[in-house]
């Protein structure tokens, strides 16, 4: 059975009586990062939970701004996040808007004041902690978190957001990717330049091509 026990300041997985190996320090560590992190966004009014809601919103494409994608990103229920939203549009950092063509349909949009919040997100300490990383350490970091995301969302059985670009469903020309000419394979719709590296809640990972 795995114990818990504090080394020079550090948290490690022990396993038996040997030392932590590279997997379980991955673990240990993320644990540590998720906790500062959470710490980080009790800040101008918010919680972890709002923050999170509202960092999405802000990233989210037109299709992803709802309260029932929010709690898929999330992994969340409808009722908690309905409440996060009811917090959230109380202090007047987002705006519930219907929609013209199904008024069942409601999306949700950043105030000009939550943008303001968004642009002083705690998260950028983070940002700028990584931006001291050498560039080649940043990008294996990038690359190492993505890959195990990628791991535990598939046997969670979770449902995945990306951006155009990296998308299964995403046209556009070999020649021009991210270009202006460039849509949605679901919906058949354009997509514009702005919305290319939003967070979408139809995302499907690309496969990988076979070798003939």
């Amino acid at each position: 059975m795995a114990v818990a026990r504090v080394i020079s300041s550090r948290y490690y997985f022990v396993m038996s009586d040997h030392s932590p190996r590279p997997a379980e320090k991955i673990a240990t560590l993320l644990d540590r990062l998720s906790r500062v992190s959470r710490e980080m966004q009790f800040v101008h009014g918010l919680n972890p939970a709002q923050w999170e809601a509202l960092r999405f919103i802000a990233t989210a494409n037109r299709y992803s701004r709802t309260p029932g994608a929010l709690a898929d990103y999330l992994g969340s229920t409808k009722g908690t996040v309905s409440q996060t939203l009811i917090a959230l549009e109380t202090k007047g950092l987002i705006q519930r808007v219907r929609s013209q063509s199904d008024k069942r349909r409601v999306t949700v949009q950043v105030t000009a004041a939550g943008q303001d919040l968004v642009d002083r997100d705690p998260l950028r300490d983070i940002v700028h902690a990584a931006s001291a990383l050498a560039p080649d350490l940043r990008d294996d970091v990038v690359t190492g978190l993505e890959r195990l995301l990628e791991a535990l969302q598939s046997s969670q059985g979770a449902k995945t957001f990306g951006v155009c670009c990296t998308c299964g469903l995403y046209i556009a020309s070999p020649s021009e990717p991210c270009s202006e000419r460039q849509r949605c394979g679901l919906t058949g719709d354009p997509i514009a330049q702005s919305e290319v590296n939003r967070l979408c809640v139809n995302f499907s990972r690309k496969q990988p091509s076979r070798s003939r």
